[in-house]
This record gives structure tokens, C-alpha cells and sequence, in this order.
């Protein structure tokens, strides 16, 4: 029984009302909460709703989030995690709200703080927020970056130095041969050929210069004629002489006797 329940039964007091329970807690939101915030706000500023200024600046928020909502395990606990949670489910969706509630010519042409018009306000808070993710996403990458070169330094300090290669000690010892020596000396340069005389003979050279084209190297007896050196080249026989012609040939009639009378030629007879 609690001390207030005791006192209150004392006081006559039995019949007053229960404690309210206690507020709970909302939950962190998960990584599909975070996706679902940013596509809402991706789609406020979709279809011209907004200037193309404060869409650049929208998508640019948006990106750096959806790119460390994989590395909130990493920082889980941290103010950056809880900034980048705010950020897509507070910070920006409120932002962008508050300028698409304003008519779209008071917003963007009537100063409401310091000269600003709200379109103005609305890029400097975006401007803010991108900066601040970027320097979050920095941060959370330099860590893993850090990491990686001290495990670098580890393997160094381990098996070796990275500028050689590293070396493993596996306990045998094996022999490496020599590599080749290659030799830069330049060839020796061929010794020159000696002139060497060509043979004295005593065959006399051919005489070609009258030659005759058509004459072949076998030679012809004295007093025949030569044999041409091929059928084509050789000059065609002459064609044997005619007979002189006889009576019967020109089968002349002859003249009367005692008369002066040429002979007269017979006409020929045709069929």
C-alpha cells in the first residue's frame, strides 16, 4: 500500500481518484519510419509546388539522410544519430510545411524578418540543415576511415612494411636463385667480306651483237641452207611456176586454110 492511499484513508479521504499513468515514451524510429518521412517530404515538393531552389535544397537533405540511415548502429545513442532523426522527421517536413501553408505571392515577395521574405527564410533554415548532415555524414565516415588505417598500421607492425610488400616468416627457408645477368655490351660488328677475283678463262664470250634473232646455237653445215628455229618464224615456199599454155588449153578453132583468119576462141558451153 502506498504512503498517499494510508494517508488518505486516514483523512476519511477513501474515495479519491487514481493517479493518471505515467506518459509512455515514444519509441526511436526505425529505419522504415525515417524512409517513409522522407519520401512525404520528397513528394511536398514534387509537381512545381515549390521553387527549383528550395527542391535542390530538399533533395539535397534528403540524400545525405537516406545515405546514413545504414550507419545509425554505428553512432546509436549519439547526438548525431538523434539529429538525423529529427531531421527527417521534424526538422525538415516542419520547415517545408511552413512555407506551403503561405499564399505563394505573400511568401515570396512580402519581407517578414530582417528584409527576408519567407522563401528566404525557408533557404537559409534548409541551407543550415544541409550543412549540419554533411558535417554529421563527415564525421561518421571519418570514423570508419580512422579505423581502417589503424588496422592498416596493424598488418604493417604484424607482418611487414607496405612500401616492400610485407614479409611472411613461415618457419622454412627456401633458396632463391640469382636473377640473370643480361649483358649491355653491343655485338661485335661482321668482319668485311675480301674481294675475291673472279677466274680467268679462255672461252671467248659470244659474239650477240649481229646475231641473228631468228638463228639457233646449233650450227649448219657449209652449203645447206639453215633450218628455221621454229614454224612460225620460218618464210613460206614460193609457189611453183605455171606451165605455159598449149592449143587444147585455149581450144582455139583454127582458121581455113589459104586465109588470113585469126583463130577464133570456142565460146564456152554452159549446162
Amino acid at each position: 500500500m502506498a504512503l498517499g492511499d494510508f494517508l488518505a484513508r486516514l483523512g476519511g479521504g477513501g474515495n479519491a481518484a487514481p493517479e493518471p499513468p505515467p506518459t509512455p515514451t515514444p519509441a526511436a524510429p526505425n529505419r522504415d519510419d525515417l524512409g517513409a518521412a522522407l519520401d512525404r517530404v520528397e513528394a511536398m515538393v514534387t509537381d512545381g509546388a515549390v521553387p527549383s531552389c528550395v527542391t535542390a535544397r530538399v533533395e539535397r537533405v534528403t540524400h545525405v539522410v537516406r545515405d546514413m540511415i545504414p550507419r545509425l548502429g554505428a553512432i546509436k545513442g549519439s547526438a548525431n544519430a538523434y539529429s538525423v532523426m529529427a531531421t527527417a522527421t521534424d526538422y525538415l517536413p516542419e520547415a517545408l510545411g511552413g512555407y506551403l501553408r503561405l499564399p505563394r505571392r505573400f511568401a515570396d515577395s512580402r519581407p517578414v524578418d530582417a528584409g527576408r521574405t519567407s522563401l528566404m527564410v525557408l533557404v537559409d533554415q534548409l541551407d543550415l540543415l544541409g550543412a549540419t548532415m554533411d558535417q554529421v555524414f563527415d564525421a561518421v565516415c571519418r570514423d570508419d576511415a580512422t579505423a581502417l588505417v589503424a588496422h592498416g598500421r596493424f598488418l604493417e607492425e604484424k607482418f611487414g612494411h607496405s612500401s616492400t610488400g610485407g614479409q611472411l616468416d613461415v618457419g622454412t627457408s627456401y633458396a632463391v636463385p640469382p636473377p640473370p645477368v643480361m649483358s649491355t655490351a653491343p655485338a661485335p660488328a661482321p668482319a668485311p667480306e675480301a674481294d675475291v677475283p673472279a677466274p680467268e678463262t679462255d672461252v671467248p664470250a659470244p659474239e650477240t651483237a649481229n646475231q641473228d634473232p631468228h638463228a639457233t646455237s646449233n650450227p649448219q653445215p657449209a652449203g645447206e641452207p639453215p633450218t628455221p628455229s621454229s614454224p612460225d618464224s620460218a618464210p613460206p615456199p614460193p609457189p611453183p611456176p605455171l606451165p605455159p599454155p598449149t592449143r587444147s588449153m585455149l581450144d582455139l578453132d583454127a582458121a581455113p586454110p589459104g586465109t588470113d583468119e585469126p583463130a577464133r576462141l570456142t565460146p564456152p558451153s554452159w549446162p
